[in-house]
């Protein structure tokens, strides 16, 4: 059980540590209000991935539609990105913005990084690809005590990534000067407009033939 408890917890900062919209969220709200907003980020991150890892585990992933599930949510995470987007540039005009009461900042911290969670649409691809391949870890049938200790392993890390992102976010941002400010900020909104575009492409790629040709009638004399 140990193995599958520090495999898991090794899955986990692998899935943590890859740079993507949570950790450009993490910084936008850690330059603002510092520790807590940044760790508030993370762990509302963790609403979603907590939600996809047992929907994964479980199972259900595999036996539901992809294409159904993945296009509403797909489009969903574009458009909360697009906007997490405009927001950091409109912030990064207006210095005053980066200040405000720290519990309302913690809270809106902490919905931006569930929502984006939530609407991470290749967190689904990768729960339900793992559940189904337990086997990599050494675990042939596994049963819900192996799941559970794979669970357990996977958000202790998760945790554990989330306190030393905010404090290596607080330490290396929360002291920059007002024009360094700004720039991440615009840096930030620059790096989930690409994220957004990125996010669009694939869907599109993986759009199914929603138009179908029509058939080719041979013409009789």
């Amino acid at each position: 059980m140990l193995s599958l408890f520090f495999a898991a917890f090794a899955l986990g900062l692998i899935f943590n540590a890859a740079p993507g919209a949570v950790f450009a969220e993490t910084i936008r709200h850690g330059v603002r209000g510092g520790f807590k907003p940044a760790l508030a980020v993370q762990l509302g991150s963790l609403v979603g991935d907590a939600t996809w890892a047992i929907l994964g585990l479980a199972g259900i992933g595999v036996a539901m539609q992809f294409d159904a599930l993945r296009w509403p949510i797909g489009l969903l995470g574009t458009a909360y990105l697009l906007w997490l987007s405009y927001d950091a540039w409109r912030a990064a005009r207006a210095v005053h913005l980066m200040q405000g009461n720290e519990g309302t900042q913690s809270r809106q911290a902490w919905r931006s990084g569930m929502m984006l969670s939530l609407t991470n649409p290749q967190n689904l691809a990768y729960w339900a690809a793992l559940g189904s391949a337990m086997g990599a870890v050494g675990v042939v049938s596994p049963t819900a005590h192996d799941y559970a200790v794979f669970f357990t392993g996977f958000m202790v890390s998760s945790i554990a990534w989330s306190f030393f992102c905010a404090a290596v976010v607080d330490r290396v941002f929360r002291q920059v000067g007002a024009s360094w400010a700004r720039f991440t900020y615009q840096l930030c909104a620059v790096a989930l407009l690409a994220l957004a575009l990125s996010n669009l492409r694939q869907l599109m790629q993986s759009a199914p033939q929603l138009v179908q040709p029509l058939p080719q009638v041979e013409r009789t004399v």
